[in-house]
This record gives C-alpha cells, structure tokens and sequence, in this order.
C-alpha cells in the first residue's frame, strides 16, 4: 500500500507510454519522453528537454539496475507528469553502475509541485527496487501490460 498517498498510476496511462522506444542514444531517449510528455501536456518540448538535459548535467538520472528516471522542475508545466518507456536492448545513459538503462521513467512538475516530486522519484524508486517488478517491467511489450505491471506492483 502506498505510504505517500501518492500512486503513480494516478500520474499515468498507456498513451504515456512508449514501448519499446524508437531512440537507442541517451540524448535520443530524452527526446522522445519529453516530446511524449510535452505532446500529452500540450506544452513545447523545448523548455522541457533543456531542463531534463540541465539536470542530466548535474548527475545522471541512470540509477542503476537497468533503470533510469531523469526528471525536471519546469514552469510550463501546471501539474506533476510522468511519461514512461522501454528499450529491450538497453541505452547507454552514464547509469551510475555502468549498465545499459531499458526503463525509464520521465517526471516533470512545476516548481510548486516539489513536495509531491520527490514523493515521486521515492515512489518510483521503490517500485523498481523489487527485481520481480524490472522483470515484469522489461518483459511488457505493449503500453497496457506496462501499466497493468505498475497498477498491480502498487497494490502489494
């Protein structure tokens, strides 16, 4: 049950995601999330990739396991958005163990949207920390399955 009150399923739908992705580079995956994302905010992408790239430059998102969750605080932006997607061969995004990242998970929230940020990336974070869960995660191969593995990963 989710301690934060906060369900990522609430923040997602299969139309936000990309399964598999078209990109194979790092700078081509953070393309297309935020293009995802802005097209599904009905925002320009511009401003969104330049703050997901700015943080990328502070430290990367690429969190290990196969997982990375790159994500900005952006004014365009009125509410908390998460766009998600898979790459089976894996991209090489500078993960902090060396390892290719097949999932990923985009998070973009307004400036006044930081406390439920961070419940966001803890939430995430948590979720794919379960190897059961990144299996499933991994092995769906339409944006439904992807989110059916979320919605029941949140109700354990």
């Amino acid at each position: 049950m989710p301690d934060s009150g906060l369900l990522l399923t609430d923040l997602l739908t299969p139309d936000r995601i990309r399964v598999p992705l078209a990109a194979e580079t790092k700078p081509g995956v953070l393309r297309e999330l935020t293009e995802l994302l802005a097209d599904r905010a009905g925002v320009p992408a511009g401003p969104l990739l330049s703050a997901v790239l700015d943080r990328e430059q502070v430290l990367s998102t690429g969190i290990g396991h196969g997982i990375a969750i790159p994500h900005a605080k952006v004014a365009t932006v009125t509410d908390l958005m998460l766009v998600c997607g898979s790459s089976p061969k894996g991209v090489d995004f500078d993960a902090l163990d060396g390892a290719p990242v097949r999932l990923f998970f985009l998070l973009v929230g307004p400036e006044s949207a930081a406390g439920q940020h961070v419940k966001a990336l803890s939430r995430i974070a948590r979720l794919v920390r379960r190897e059961s869960v990144r299996e499933a995660l991994m092995g769906a191969t339409t944006p439904e399955a992807f989110n059916q593995v979320l919605v029941e990963a949140e109700e354990r």
